[in-house]
């Protein structure tokens, strides 16, 4: 894999498809790294092989793998704290081992991070949920260390103080965020300029995607994503933040829910802001 520029724009996508067909089209907007996705029903047994001599011949760097999970829906706040991430009790040993397979299918691949949303963590250190996941990213830290790689959490469904508190109390070296400053709007959960500030010591990349507030007269529902620079995060204003504090890693475009000709162009219009942005 290539050596990579410091914030060098990239795409998040997933595996789910031929990897020369999915490497070449990414390719054809511009890009030529990325974070990789791996859903929850995809059989990694024999997928590795295949993505990487796609990834070594196209020269396509991956810079982190994404897990998700089966049974995670992101419908509202009160569904995303049922469903998603380590919270849910019946599945947190199913979904333990499904990122201990995922870091080993990065390791195939020569990937050094991991990443997932583990979920909304409780604010009271002996609540027992808390407990469970504490322990749990603490064991795929360190199997992830095993493997040469860090462990990133997705930043959005807490604040900001509620996550760098867990952080330091997993107390593991190679334990990390990638953040994405639209989730902290998206679940109206703080300030993405302000987090980014107080997060940035362990910040090891990030998704530019953009979204609205939640709307105050619904309760429970989560805001709107919007095309890169339409929504409410200021993406001008974070990317300069970035730079102020010193980020070097890629800008992972993130565009979630569209049909796939909106897709192409909304990536493509990302491309485009985030290349002008970078050179500011």
């Amino acid at each position: 894999m290539q050596t990579l520029e410091p914030l060098q724009v990239g795409i998040m996508f997933w595996a789910g498809r031929d990897p020369w067909e999915t490497v070449r089209e990414l390719k054809s907007l511009g890009v030529s790294s990325g974070q990789m996705g791996l859903s929850g029903d995809l059989n990694l047994h024999g997928l590795a092989a295949a993505w990487k001599s796609a990834l070594e011949a196209e020269k396509f760097t991956v810079v982190t793998v994404f897990c998700a999970y089966n049974g995670e829906d992101y419908a509202d706040i009160p569904t995303v704290q049922r469903t998603v991430g380590f919270i849910p009790p019946a599945t947190r040993a199913e979904r333990e081992q499904r990122t201990l397979e995922a870091s080993d299918f990065a390791a195939e691949l020569g990937v050094n991070s991991i990443a997932c949303h583990i979920g909304f963590v409780p604010e009271d250190k002996s609540h027992p949920d808390y407990v469970a996941v504490r322990d749990m990213v603490r064991r795929i830290c360190d199997h992830a260390a095993r493997n040469g790689q860090t462990f990133a959490l997705e930043t959005g469904q807490e604040p900001a103080p509620v996550l760098l508190e867990f952080l330091r109390d997993c107390n593991r070296e190679n334990l990390k965020i990638n953040f994405d400053p639209a989730n902290m709007v998206l679940y109206g959960s703080g300030d993405p300029i302000e987090a980014v500030s107080l997060l940035a010591p362990y910040i090891i990349s990030v998704h530019c995607k953009d979204g609205t507030w939640p709307p105050k007269d619904k309760p429970g529902a989560l805001g709107e994503e919007k095309p890169l620079g339409k929504g409410d995060v200021d993406i001008p204003r974070f990317i300069g933040k970035l730079k102020e504090l010193g980020y070097r890693g890629t800008l992972n475009i993130e565009r979630e829910g569209q049909t796939p000709e909106a897709w192409r162009r909304d990536v493509a219009m990302a491309v485009e802001l985030l290349t002008r942005l970078r050179a500011e």
